[in-house]
């Protein structure tokens, strides 16, 4: 796709300057009267250019198939709109209603139910980013909250463990203890995609700016995942504030899925579905925080090229060796 982009793009560019009578063909290229060709050509350009992506924003509850289900719809949604890749939320295939439930249905990543989400992958020629699944762990009262990338042919790219566990008191709402039942990573991750190298992250990770910083600067990643299941009183606080501090610092496009709404009696979710650009702008986000469905955006590459070479923050930084030995 993209050399056949380029190569209109050359085409066009030689129809501009000539015709057949050496005058200038404005006409071939627009209806436009208003220099016509640059315009169209600055359009042609951005497409060979960017790659566009979705998010998802779902409520997940406790039944396998009606999550299936849900996530099915909005791939295909996805790729009708274009997108080369869609992003989940944390604990897209399963939010328990009683402690205990996940632990049940914690799956190894060549399961029927990873198989599924590779199959529906290759059926709709598109990649997906499936945070927070439930990996069976390395006993039987331990999972892994597993980042797991599928790409268009239906298989796993790679996969992430999330490293920073949720073991919280939320004053006015519930203590969270992640840990009971969730073996924490211990392992950074990216990986190239056709939407650019992305950082794999998941949810709570997001408050520990440090691990970005290796994403961006040691991994060199251009996209940071962030699939998330933020509570309602934190998602009120700190939701969007983090994310686009987190695409400011690093100049990187942010993605982050969604959970929202009320998944059972004892659990309900923020929601906001994001697409942040490497500037802090937010480019994508639905227009109910409730809903569920997707958002889409371009990732435009010239963008992110021209911010990092304005503002050369990796050439700035300083080593870690220097705050070491810096005084205090």
């Amino acid at each position: 796709m993209l050399k056949f982009a380029e190569k209109l793009l050359i085409s066009l560019n030689y129809i501009y300057k000539f015709d057949r009578t050496n005058t200038p063909t404005h006409s071939l290229l627009s209806h436009h009267t208003n220099n016509p060709p640059r315009l169209l050509l600055a359009d042609l350009e951005m497409a060979v250019n960017s790659v566009r992506v979705a998010a998802a924003q779902m409520t997940s509850i406790n039944d396998l198939a009606s999550n299936f289900a849900t996530c099915s719809r909005l791939v295909k949604e996805a790729a009708s709109a274009g997108a080369k890749m869609i992003c989940f939320p944390e604990s897209f295939a399963f939010i328990g209603a009683q402690d205990g439930e996940s632990l049940k249905i914690a799956q190894p990543l060549d399961g029927p139910m990873m198989q599924q989400y590779c199959s529906l992958a290759r059926e709709s020629s598109i990649w997906l980013s499936l945070g927070g699944f439930q990996e069976k762990g390395p006993d039987e009262q331990h999972l892994f909250n597993t980042h797991v990338v599928i790409d268009d042919n239906g298989k796993i790219k790679s996969t992430y463990k999330k490293i920073h566990l949720f073991d919280v008191d939320i004053a006015g709402e519930r203590s969270y203890k992640e840990s009971n039942i969730t073996e924490a990573g211990n392992n950074i991750v990216s990986v190239d995609s056709p939407v650019g190298r992305l950082g794999l992250t998941v949810c709570y990770d997001l408050r520990f700016p440090e691990l970005y910083q290796q994403l961006r600067f040691q991994h060199e990643a251009q996209v940071l995942l962030v699939p998330a299941a933020f509570t309602v009183a934190t998602g009120q606080a700190h939701w969007e504030i983090l994310l686009r501090a987190r695409a400011i610092e690093t100049q990187c496009y942010v993605i982050a899925a969604a959970q929202t709404g009320k998944h059972n009696d004892k659990r309900q979710s923020y929601g906001e579905t994001l697409i942040i650009d490497p500037w802090g702008t937010v480019v994508g986000r639905l227009t109910d925080r409730l809903s569920t469905g997707i958002t889409v955006a371009d990732i435009d590459f010239s963008l992110l090229d021209s911010i990092r070479t304005r503002m050369p923050i990796a050439r700035h930084r300083k080593p870690i060796e220097f705050w070491k030995s810096a005084s205090l």
